[in-house]
């Protein structure tokens, strides 16, 4: 794996806007010229432009692994037609009041997990398991639903919120079956997934990262 210091839009929350997979990368911009490009080097796939009810939050508003592509209902048809004619994997649009499914679901191909608000929705989960080729188990981090938002998720590693509960961590290590550190991004920010985008082929963090910070990355994805 590699690794890449990149603030995208000039923002240091890259994972609030982009999303990746080991084969396709989302970008909320059409320019797909010069810096930019660095991203594939780094995560490998295609880069995608895309947008989602037309918003820029990719990372907030869809869940993903190798498998599929979970969205949120409001997304346009136009948008949803897009993602099926270039993404070569499901692609479920979903039902349901919590539409932020990236921030609820925390996700990789050999599992997941979601917090108890979204796993009281039975019909919403099946359809969610069906789409990713995943059983979904209910679990918190920190205390927390928003397991999407307190950690990042590859087939190699999860990092995961500094207060994650030793129970927690079982969970997530039987599920996604993958070794678990705990740390922060962007200098501080125990919300993981806002501050970075990873996948089995390199990791993207902004310039906000320290280096404990980037040691532990590193550590734990092999980079």
């Amino acid at each position: 794996m590699a690794i890449l210091r990149f603030n995208l839009l000039g923002n240091p929350n890259i994972g609030v806007y982009a999303l990746t997979t080991n084969s396709y990368t989302l970008l909320p911009t059409k320019n797909l010229k010069g810096k930019i490009k660095r991203l594939s080097e780094f995560l490998k796939g295609r880069l995608i432009p895309a947008t989602i009810g037309g918003t820029r939050l990719l990372g907030v508003l869809a869940a993903a692994n190798s498998n599929g592509i979970v969205l949120p209902n409001f997304i346009y048809d136009d948008e949803m037609r897009a993602m099926k004619n270039l993404l070569d994997t499901n692609v479920g649009r979903i039902k349901s009041k919590i539409n932020a499914f990236g921030n609820f679901i925390l996700a990789n191909d050999h599992g997941g997990i979601v917090g108890k608000n979204l796993m009281q929705k039975k019909k919403i989960i099946h359809k969610i398991e069906d789409i990713l080729n995943i059983e979904l188990v209910h679990s918190h981090i920190a205390g927390l639903p928003y397991v999407g938002s307190l950690a990042v998720a590859t087939n190699t590693g999860v990092l995961a919120h500094p207060l994650l509960r030793d129970d927690e961590k079982k969970v997530i290590t039987d599920v996604l079956k993958v070794r678990v550190n705990l740390g922060t991004i962007n200098g501080g920010n125990p919300f993981i997934s806002s501050g970075i985008l990873a996948n089995d082929h390199g990791a993207i963090i902004s310039h906000l990262t320290t280096g404990p910070e980037i040691m532990t990355i590193s550590n734990l994805f092999g980079v």
